[in-house]
């Protein structure tokens, strides 16, 4: 079994309303399709056909939408073709964390991951990479990103619990999130969680990254497996602690990147 990929659609997309009120933020057309359905044809593309989708606010449409098994289909139009869409694509398998239907409510980032990680990396897969997982959400849309079997080859020598996509700071996020060391020669270059006050430059998070299950274990995490009582976890603190022991590494990545948050972007991106 190849790496899976977790697609984060739990969320209730408060700032998106009333366009959230009645439809989740992850199905919100963005140029003639599903935002969260781009990613899932750039998986295929990349040859990640195992997916594991969360859902609580509305969750069921997604569901209905895609079922267990997504086929992509070729670009419609000019507008939407890529440079590597000419490739075929295997359908992926899609399999549902129901936390709204479980919990009542959505269980954050790392809480939702935690509670998927049964799903993600089977207790008794005899691969490496199966300890591995692509995280990304479903309201962010970056069509150049390419999901590539070598980014995860290079994360698994590399020994780290995680690996990020920094971007440029958007208007919305002037401060950014985490630092960027510089290149040390070997090509890793790790995420500084950088205090308050410090003068080099933060970038955002893209929300798109690959994973370590042991991130989600103890000594970081002290998550039950599974997360069976349902604990609501946030993602940025454990990846703090993480990169205060050097365990994270990152890199910027500059193709066409939005956080889908408000009405306006959204019709900014479809105009």
């Amino acid at each position: 079994m190849g790496v899976a990929a977790m697609l984060l659609a739990a969320g209730r997309g408060e700032r998106m309303r009333p366009l959230t009120d009645t439809t989740p933020k992850p199905l919100l057309q963005v140029r003639g399709k599903p935002l969260m359905q781009w990613h899932l044809e750039a998986l295929a593309r990349g040859g990640f056909t195992n997916i594991v989708v969360n859902t609580a606010w509305l969750g069921e449409q997604i569901v209905a939408q895609f079922g267990s098994c997504f086929d992509p289909k070729p670009a419609q139009n000019k507008r939407e073709q890529l440079p590597n869409q000419e490739q075929s694509a295997t359908p992926v398998q899609l399999r549902y964390s129901h936390e709204g239907q479980d919990f009542g409510a959505a269980l954050e980032t790392a809480g939702g991951i935690s509670r998927a990680l049964p799903l993600l990396c089977p207790p008794h897969a005899d691969s490496a990479t199966t300890d591995v997982v692509w995280v990304l959400a479903g309201d962010v849309f970056a069509p150049d990103f390419a999901f590539e079997q070598t980014a995860v080859d290079r994360f698994v020598a590399s020994g780290m619990l995680a690996h990020l996509w920094l971007v440029p700071n958007p208007e919305h996020n002037p401060r950014g999130d985490f630092g960027l060391a510089s290149d040390a020669g070997d090509g890793l270059r790790l995420a500084l969680n950088l205090p308050s006050g410090d003068p080099r430059p933060r970038f955002t998070y893209s929300t798109i990254g690959l994973y370590h299950q042991a991130l989600f274990m103890p000594p970081l995490c002290d998550i039950e497996a599974g997360n069976p009582l349902g604990i609501r976890a946030a993602l940025a603190p454990l990846l703090r602690r993480a990169m205060d022991q050097n365990q994270v590494s990152a890199e910027l990545y500059t193709g066409r990147w939005t956080d889908v948050g408000t009405p306006q972007r959204l019709d900014q991106l479809n105009a």
